[in-house]
């Protein structure tokens, strides 16, 4: 049902209902394409490449898949349950690689092709777009046809593709991104990975319970943007695991014999059958020839937008990686119901104050709203308080008490600010902590919550009555 503040009448012209053209077929084009043409637009979308878009083809879904078939595979050897074998055989990625597939194309056709069959006011544009100026795109399309197009309105919903660091050498090798990883058939002795960040993280740790040996080499420390306890505490986990840590190290040079890659650091060579290169993601504007159409970018070419999705273009909107919003598929998502909602005579903003993330390592990161540093630089006086996971009964019971929750509170009203989690299924946990974040509960409030015992969350109403009490000194279930 479409909430009516947002609900608008049909998008309509005096030629005839509004034409949108839609450049890219990710999760935030999608989004907006449905929301277009339930407002009575019709939409075009062009895309050059697969459609779906990173997330559903090369990111979320095959990375999610790989990784928790990496943690069954190590938790047949490495469990804490007395009684219960340990043992696991080599694993064969041919099969498991041909379910990925699987999943993958079945999402792909069920959440993307078949919208587009059943929806008969987008039609679908397979080629390359690009600005002849602020009102025209020209599509090339795999034919050698060229089409022009003239739209009422343009979402670019381009995405973002793995970005190459500037290091000597390593252009001229056949080093990994993060599709290669995923989806190759190896299981090379011995990973270098190249990044502290969430890409990074998750296949070092995949590969690793696969079964190689893997290094990380990290520019600064891992997850450099969060609060430094969160990066701490992940590589202690990832180096229990036998994975290499280096942190504020930068190879100087990588070379590749034909066989193997050769790292230059300082004071140290490195040798690996393999190289994994996850150091960020660069906006997929380049092609798009957007200086003919006056669309003001970054120095990394990401299109700046407002709260309403609006370049700097009357008429031309944007969403997704490709844009100056955090890189999360559920933020295009949202960004593009949004533009469509503007795009069709609305008046809607997407509000960015609440966005949590989680990284999908074992165990989990995941964090939502502010830091103790991030507080103070906003003038927010605060406190904090950090619950290790020794102190939550459900971690306990699981004999798995790495991590921690931690809560920071603004001071005199206790209200939350913000929440990091190391813990296994953090990601389950937060949308709790966003949910208080945005509904401005205190830690009083969370503390008297009612919360099923033997749960993960119950965490969260122990870390928040920890601002006033010792939980150690409170029985199991004490309220």
């Amino acid at each position: 049902m479409k909430t009516s503040t947002l609900a608008m009448p049909a998008a309509r012209n005096a030629a005839g209902p509004i034409h949108v053209a839609i450049i890219g077929s990710g999760g935030g084009a999608f989004a907006a394409a449905i929301r277009a043409a339930e407002e009575g637009a019709r939409v075009t979308m062009i895309e050059a490449g697969t459609i779906g878009g990173t997330c559903v083809n090369f990111g979320c879904v095959p990375s999610k898949i790989a990784l928790r078939a990496a943690e069954v595979h190590h938790r047949r050897t490495h469990h804490p349950f007395d009684g219960i074998p340990r043992d696991a055989g080599p694993v064969d990625r041919t099969p498991l690689l041909a379910q990925v597939r699987g999943r993958v194309e079945e999402l792909r056709e069920s959440k993307y092709e078949g919208i587009l069959d059943d929806e008969p006011a987008i039609d679908f544009l397979s080629g390359w777009a690009r600005f002849e100026d602020a009102r025209t795109l020209t599509v090339d399309e795999p034919s050698g046809a060229v089409q022009r197009l003239q739209p009422d309105r343009i979402l670019i919903a381009t995405g973002a593709s793995p970005a190459e660091p500037p290091i000597d050498g390593l252009a001229e090798t056949p080093y990994w991104t993060s599709t290669e990883a995923l989806f190759t058939y190896e299981l090379p002795e011995h990973l270098i990975v190249l990044g502290g960040s969430f890409v990074a993280l998750e296949t070092a740790q995949a590969y690793r319970r696969f079964g190689s040996d893997v290094t990380i080499l990290a520019r600064s420390t891992l997850l450099s943007r969060d609060d430094p306890e969160v990066g701490s505490a992940l590589r202690a986990a990832l180096e229990d695991e036998g994975i290499r840590v280096l942190t504020h190290t930068t190879p100087q040079r990588v070379d590749h014999d034909g066989t193997g890659f050769r790292l230059t650091l300082d004071g140290e060579t490195l040798t690996a059958e393999r190289l994994l290169v996850a150091t960020g993601r660069r906006p997929n504007t380049q092609a798009l020839n957007v200086d003919a159409a006056g669309i003001e970018t970054t120095g990394d070419g990401a299109i700046t937008v407002d709260r309403h999705l609006r370049t700097s273009v009357p008429g031309i909107f944007a969403v997704g990686d490709c844009t100056t919003m955090p890189q999360l598929v559920y933020v295009a998502a949202a960004a593009g119901t949004r533009a469509a909602i503007n795009m069709t005579g609305g008046e809607a903003e997407l509000d960015l104050s609440v966005v949590p993330t989680v990284v999908f390592t074992d165990p989990q990161v995941a964090t939502v709203g502010l830091t103790e540093a991030q507080a103070e630089r906003q003038g927010i006086e605060s406190s904090a308080q950090r619950l290790d996971l020794e102190h939550v009964p459900r971690a306990l019971a699981n004999f798995d008490t790495r991590g921690f929750i931690k809560l920071v509170a603004e001071t005199g009203t206790g209200r939350l600010l913000g929440a990091q989690i190391v813990a296994h299924n953090a990601g389950e946990i937060i949308g709790i902590a966003s949910l208080a974040i945005r509904n401005g509960m205190t830690m009083e409030n969370l503390g008297n919550e009612l919360v099923p015992y033997l749960t993960m969350a119950e965490g969260l109403k122990l870390c928040a009555q920890t601002f006033k009490r010792d939980v150690a000194r409170l029985s199991c279930c004490a309220g």
